[in-house]
């Protein structure tokens, strides 16, 4: 078995309504062949968003120096921080919120194109996901002013579920601006800023040159091109730790992105229950099902953050349906009698690579078409 290295994807400490550290966990890894040399490819890695980011350049255009390619990737950081975080008071989606007002009011145009994406999603999901679930997320404790508050009472719930709804919110791209139908109305983009900045860094990235990359933010990537390897980038989902080592389902990400999302690391306990930071903006409470994580692959990596946000509130079953309607390439993993099963929708199915020597780990095809139990993967090659 080919042994090669592997790059873990930093685990996020994530904010708002989106834990990105409740993910299944991703390992990154260039796919079997002769190790890249230093001039190759670029490697850079932190911290931004309140999460880890690594991005990874390979054959970069003759040239172009490590430094324009470090500022451009901060500059996308810090540009999408300011203007879309829930923990800065002085971001632009903070004026926004604090706004009590249904005057349309200007705003970037970046901020208008994630607005879109999230409305459209809605919009599709029939409210799983929705971007003006602010309130719900302050009242249950999570977000910018996390705190151990008792739960809210259903009064409270329903007094501020009336406040939550994607028809109160309109964008423009024109002059750029939004627009609040009732006054109360509250933003939070956890489930789709981080996306928008993975795509954001491969845009400008592309602008310079950059035809092979990979680039993830908080466990949302996306890749172009190759590795330095010259083959596709691959990923690894694998089953969350509490479960075991479970076989891993690999896919290639050659000009795609992919996104997990799942309940499992944030959450809070209350009077014995365990309650998910993942809210239903339907019903206002947190999500509460065997479905443990979902992972979305898509041409963005914003889609993919919003979609696997989505499903995973939809439900085994219904975003099983959602997914199967909407054509998308998801993986659901849900425990049953303290094992996970894995499902596959076609088009995911369909972007798995049998890619073994990527990570070193054994595989065997599933016994069904669309569902598989994880089993013990083999050790990996050192």
């Amino acid at each position: 078995m080919t042994s090669v290295a592997s790059v873990p994807i930093p685990r996020a400490i994530a904010v708002g309504v989106r834990e990105l550290a409740a993910m299944c966990a991703l390992l990154l890894a260039a796919a079997g062949g002769v190790e890249a040399s230093a001039q190759d490819r670029f490697d850079f890695a932190g911290s931004a968003m309140g999460t880890g980011y690594d991005v990874q350049v390979a054959f970069p255009p003759a040239g172009l120096a490590r430094t324009a390619i470090g500022r451009r990737v901060h500059d996308v950081l810090e540009r999408v921080d300011a203007l879309m975080s829930t923990y800065r008071s002085d971001s632009e989606l903070q004026r926004f919120n604090r706004a009590r007002t249904t005057a349309w009011i200007p705003v970037s145009p970046e901020t208008v194109r994630v607005t879109l994406g999230a409305l459209d999603v809605a919009r599709r999901s029939r409210g799983a996901f929705d971007p003006t679930i602010g309130p719900l997320v302050e009242l249950w404790g999570f977000g910018p002013n996390a705190s151990n508050r008792p739960a809210p009472t259903t009064v409270q719930v329903a007094a501020l579920r009336a406040r939550v709804g994607f028809d109160n919110l309109e964008a423009r791209r024109e002059p750029p601006a939004l627009r609040k139908r009732r006054s109360e109305v509250e933003l939070d983009f956890s489930g789709i800023a981080k996306g928008f900045a993975v795509d954001e860094i491969v845009s400008r990235l592309a602008a310079l040159g950059v035809t092979n990359a990979l680039v993830e933010i908080g466990g949302e990537i996306r890749g172009i091109g190759r590795s330095a390897r010259g083959e596709p980038w691959t990923v690894a989902v694998e089953d969350p730790p509490s479960l075991g080592r479970g076989r891993p389902v690999r896919v290639a990400l050659e000009d795609f992105a992919i996104a997990t999302s799942g309940p499992y690391r944030n959450f809070r306990v209350l009077d014995g229950r365990r309650l998910s930071h993942l809210l239903d903006p339907r019903t206002g409470a947190p999500v509460a099902s065997d479905l443990i994580a979902v992972s979305v692959m898509a041409p963005t990596a914003a889609e993919a953050d919003a979609w696997s946000t989505a499903l995973l509130v939809a439900g085994p079953d219904a975003g099983w349906e959602l997914a199967e309607r909407e054509r998308l390439a998801a993986l659901f993993v849900r425990v049953r009698d303290g094992a996970s099963e894995r499902r596959l929708t076609q088009p995911f199915r369909e972007r798995r690579t049998s890619n073994a020597a990527s990570i070193g780990i054994a595989t065997e095809p599933p016994t069904d078409p669309s569902t598989e139990g994880s089993t013990e993967a083999t050790e990996e090659s050192k």
